[in-house]
């Protein structure tokens, strides 16, 4: 063998030894790629399942729905949610009973705790014809969506539809135009006194049993503040307190958005808290 062949056999195997290195090479890259995905996705699933544990360890640790008399065919629903700032915070709504006919009044804080409310209604052997959102806030329309898809009628002020329409949320399939709606066979009548709490809050008469559902509007007797004024119109608040307190003088239980019922001294109690809230405001 020349010259020329040894060179030629020996860069002939030269070539296969590193062809054989580099396949070994990517052999061992892939290796390790496919370990840290396998690494990468393991820890993903990890996270996730960490996370949808703590979500329902938080919802397994509030309080289950609550629903007791009020009065003669009105029952008072209690729902429950974990708020930055004021930790375990109660939401009231109302279901109203007549001719063996239900309405609500606000959705509970969830759609668990609302189609809890609707089992409840259908246990007693009531037919469930509707429900009323006092404002846009979730303590009062989280129930809607849910609702709407049972094709049970929802009503809200326009102007709540409104606001539920830029926060892209669902919308109450039978908006009424303020101040006032007569709702549930004038069994009930939707009152808009003004802004406060929110610029869409509404109040709601029983009536028959004068009883006033204040919604947010109203601050419970216990309250030393206005609490959560994020989207408030305090300018307005005080006067729409007085609205209400000459509007029904004849009040005689008034169910506040939050805390325990009690009389008419909760309307005249939120408007010293409402006007002190608006003096700190102006004085800003």
């Amino acid at each position: 063998m020349g010259f020329s062949g040894v060179m030629l056999k020996a860069m002939g195997r030269a070539f296969t030894a590193e062809l054989s290195f580099n396949l070994l090479s990517i052999r061992v890259l892939s290796a390790k790629v496919l370990s840290i995905s396998t690494l990468s996705l393991t820890l993903l699933s990890v996270s996730a399942l960490g996370t949808s544990m703590v979500q329902a360890a938080s919802e397994e640790s509030l309080p289950g729905l609550s629903i007791e008399p009020l009065a003669e065919n009105v029952y008072l629903h209690q729902s429950f949610q974990r708020v930055e700032g004021f930790g375990l915070v109660s939401a009231n709504g109302l279901v109203v009973v007549n001719q063996g006919k239900a309405f609500i009044v606000d959705t509970p804080w969830s759609e668990t705790d609302t189609a809890a409310l609707v089992d409840w209604i259908s246990v007693k052997g009531y037919q469930l014809v509707g429900s009323v959102s006092t404002h846009s806030h979730e303590d009062r329309t989280a129930g809607i969506g849910w609702l709407n898809a049972q094709s049970i009628a929802t009503f809200a002020s326009e102007l709540t539809n409104q606001i539920l329409h830029e926060s892209k949320k669902p919308l109450a399939n039978h908006p009424f135009a303020l101040p006032q709606a007569s709702l549930f066979d004038g069994k009930l009548e939707a009152f808009y006194p003004g802004g406060g709490h929110a610029k869409d809050n509404l109040v709601v008469w029983l009536p028959q049993s004068n009883i006033l559902f204040g919604g947010c509007l109203v601050r419970s007797l216990d309250s030393t503040s206005l609490g959560y004024t994020g989207e408030a119109v305090l300018a307005e608040w005080p006067t729409s307190a007085t609205k209400v307190l000459a509007k029904y003088p004849d009040v005689e239980l008034v169910v506040p958005g939050h805390g325990n019922t009690g009389d008419k001294q909760l309307l005249i109690h939120t408007q010293a808290l409402a006007e002190t809230g608006a003096k700190q405001a102006s004085a800003k």
